[in-house]
């Protein structure tokens, strides 16, 4: 029996996420504090987003601006 080793989910910065976005860092920053994107804060404080999440939100956006 093999065992299967899972990779770390990939973790974004709020300037990566901005970028996909293409708005300003801060607006990732206050997405995360009224709760439309839940972020995990690094032992230094950072934010940091799941790059799954961050791509689910970017597809449902993506589709409420198609005709």
């Amino acid at each position: 029996m093999a065992d299967t080793v899972q990779e770390p989910e990939k973790l974004l910065t709020p300037s990566e996420v901005a970028a996909i976005f293409r708005v300003d860092p801060k607006t990732v920053t206050r997405w995360a504090k009224v709760g439309k994107l839940s972020s995990i804060r690094t032992l230094g404080g950072h934010r940091r987003f799941r790059e799954a999440e961050v791509q689910a939100l970017l597809a449902e956006a993506q589709e409420k601006r198609r005709p």
